[in-house]
């Protein structure tokens, strides 16, 4: 690959170990590799002139449902808690064909990337009329972004004192073949991949406690990840509590769903024991502050658990619990909870920056990524800050509290995946007009 140079940028905000914040700076990138960092640079390569620009590592998205874009809005359930809105919605993603999860997912993450993302995870959890896993995989490499989808899962139904309903469950024995299949066929655990897959059942109240401990020790023979949704509001302790006789935490422990291979979506509901065991354990959690404020969840304790020291992301969560996928938006909701929760000094927006670049990528064991730095992958966003949004601020590093929300450029692996603005690497308003038809399709 040609090397590119990033030249004349008014502040890096590097989120390296020093966590050093660069004036006037320049970045050169080989090979999909950042090769150097710092001032008057010369390069024989393509020049990207980044003056009035923030550059911030690619921000890293912990937890999707990308075929959710398809059902922003739906009127049922709009106002219902977690449990309800679920089962309003059920029916409509049973009557999804391969051609919606891919459509779906290609809008989703062009999305992500136009708010500087370059590093997404995707938990898909239902399979009907064909659907497999590879029809998000291939709509992430045409567009660019680096992946990690979850083969997710659901096996129990409401016959069986689940909540899904029963056509859309799967028999146990086939999704542990298919996440088999799916890990031998595109997990690429080399620095630098571009897809790693992860294994994920649904959550504790619609998959059993057998395929639990099973995909547990599944993931650690194929040397993979572990997802699931984890004490996301009140009803889910208290199934928890009802179904199994403990908290949460205590069930993920118990089935071996703890340690640094493994991330939890939510955790809303963790108690200061749950806490210390994350921490301890150093299991991950992808905090969803949009989502959980839409569903009624609460506000997650990211105060107390970044001072435990519990590895913490920020994900969108489905587009049907958050209406949008921007995660910078994101960032900036999660500054304001805490705030609102702790007070004013709860979280600083450049600590809210760091969960969402060098945390999230530390959580999906990619320490390659979320940071500037020689020798790190070349994922890069570049903010504008001339223009409306950050007119008059100060401090043109603290993006969360002004502008931009969407990224000038954006490159993934040193290549431009978004250009002034626009995804230049597939044609998004063809697949916005497609994801339109279908969503009104679905809704007749």
């Amino acid at each position: 690959m040609s090397e590119l140079l990033i030249k004349n940028a008014q502040t890096v905000v590097t989120m390296d170990d020093q966590r050093r914040e660069l004036a006037d700076c320049d970045i050169r990138i080989a090979s999909g590799v950042i090769t150097q960092i710092g001032t008057g640079l010369h390069s024989t390569g393509e020049v990207v002139q980044a003056q009035g620009c923030v550059i911030t590592p690619g921000l890293v998205n912990t937890h999707h449902h990308l075929y959710q874009s398809l059902t922003r809005a739906v009127p049922a359930g709009q106002d219902a808690l977690l449990f309800g809105w679920l089962q309003s919605l059920y029916p409509i993603w049973a009557r999804m064909t391969p051609d919606h999860f891919h459509v779906s997912a290609q809008v989703g993450l062009a999305e992500l990337a136009l708010s500087g993302c370059t590093l997404s995870s995707d938990h898909l959890y239902l399979y009907p009329n064909g659907a497999r896993l590879e029809d998000t995989i291939h709509a992430a490499a045409e567009l660019g972004l680096r992946f990690h989808p979850t083969r997710g899962a659901m096996s129990i139904g409401e016959s069986a004192g689940g909540l899904p309903p029963d056509h859309l469950v799967e028999d146990e024995a086939a999704i542990l073949a298919d996440c088999i299949r799916v890990v031998d066929g595109f997990h690429d655990p080399a620095e630098g991949s571009m897809c790693r897959v992860g294994i994920a059942p649904c959550s504790p109240f619609s998959v059993s406690t057998d395929l639990m401990r099973e995909a547990a020790v599944l993931a650690r023979d194929k040397g993979v990840m572990l997802h699931t949704h984890l004490a996301e509001n009140e009803e889910d302790i208290a199934y928890s509590l009802a179904t199994f006789g403990c908290r949460p935490g205590q069930y993920a422990q118990d089935l071996g769903w703890v340690g640094p291979d493994v991330w939890h979506a939510h955790c809303v509901k963790l108690d200061a024991s749950e806490i210390a065991l994350f921490a301890q354990t150093r299991t991950g959690v992808a905090h969803c502050p949009c989502s959980n404020c839409r569903l009624g969840s609460g506000i997650a304790p990211v105060r107390a658990m970044r001072d435990a020291g519990v590895p913490l992301g920020l994900g969108v969560d489905g587009s049907a619990s958050n209406d949008a996928g921007n995660l910078v938006a994101e960032a900036r909701m999660a500054l304001l909870l805490q705030r609102v929760a702790f007070g004013a000094d709860a979280m600083s927006g450049r600590e809210a920056l760091e969960i969402a670049t060098r945390g999230g990528a530390d959580v999906l064991g990619r320490p390659d990524c979320g940071r500037l730095a020689v020798g790190k992958r070349a994922d890069i966003a570049i903010w504008d800050v001339s223009g409306i949004e950050a007119a008059g601020s100060w401090d043109p590093a603290a993006l969360l509290l002004a502008g931009p929300r969407t990224v000038r450029d954006l490159f993934v692996e040193g290549r431009q995946v978004v250009r002034d603005g626009h995804v230049q690497t597939i044609d998004l308003g063809a697949q916005i007009a497609r994801q339109n038809s279908m969503a009104r399709a679905l809704a007749q």
